[in-house]
């Protein structure tokens, strides 16, 4: 067998120190706030084109498409397009988001909200067996179990967590009734939704800065994440579920 010559044996020592050092560093996590949690990517779209992943449910008047790379949401009476994909926790959602707010008929900043870890309590494993019914009604969610923020309602006047029990009725602690104007919407700009769901803590966050963090003793620790609004124009892209390892 030929000798290795001492520099090969030098190059195969610092690449073998080399390989261990990169194989011992953590991988690149996601950053929510001021917190790096250490991740799997589960599901990612860009909307570059219509896929069998999500369900729209909307009132007459209204209007879902991909367009030019984004989820384009013109709403007229109310809209929720649901993931379709069940979640469980640990997890992480994120997505970009922009409001269009060009003065045109039901294009305001108003109305950036969501639903997520829902469940159906008639059909707590087919969400989507009484989707006709909802028809992007408001009201007719309600009596789904799940978590809900309202981030700049009400003509971008209030910004709310809600903790759905399933039973119709909508809970509101005073903790989690926002009015500063921190934490309303802002107009034709690009932003960043995370929520983050891990067992009995809850994050919401918006380009960084948390609006929620949230301890609860009873978590909802799987369901269907949606997007929700009404009466607006707006388009999300770069949307990413991640495991939380």
């Amino acid at each position: 067998m030929k000798k290795l010559s001492k520099t090969s044996v030098f190059l195969l020592i610092i690449s073998g120190l080399i390989f261990l050092y990169l194989k011992a560093q953590p991988s690149k996590g996601v950053s929510v706030g001021k917190n790096i949690y250490q991740t799997k990517l589960l599901y990612k779209d860009n909307f570059d084109e219509k896929k069998d992943m999500w369900v729209v449910e909307q009132m007459p008047g209204g209007k879902t498409s991909w367009m030019n790379g984004k989820l384009d949401i013109r709403d007229k009476s109310g809209c929720t397009v649901w993931f379709k994909k069940k979640l469980k926790a640990p997890v992480i959602i994120e997505y970009n988001v922009t409001m269009i707010d060009s003065g045109a008929v039901n294009e305001r900043s108003s109305d950036l909200n969501c639903f997520w870890m829902a469940i159906d309590p008639d059909n707590p494993d087919n969400l989507f067996k009484n989707s006709e019914e909802r028809g992007g009604n408001f009201s007719n969610y309600h009596p789904l179990r799940c978590y809900y923020v309202g981030y700049g309602a009400n003509w971008n006047t209030t910004t709310r967590f809600r903790r759905y029990p399933g039973d119709g009725s909508r809970p509101l602690l005073p903790e989690h009734d926002l009015k500063k104007k921190k934490y309303m919407n802002m107009p034709n700009q690009k932003r960043k939704v995370q929520i983050v769901s891990k067992k009995e803590q809850l994050l919401y966050v918006v380009d960084g800065e948390v609006v929620f963090d949230i301890i609860d003793k009873k978590p909802y620790t799987e369901g269907w994440f949606g997007f929700r609004t009404v009466k607006n124009h707006m388009k999300i892209d770069n949307f990413r579920v991640y495991r939380i390892k």
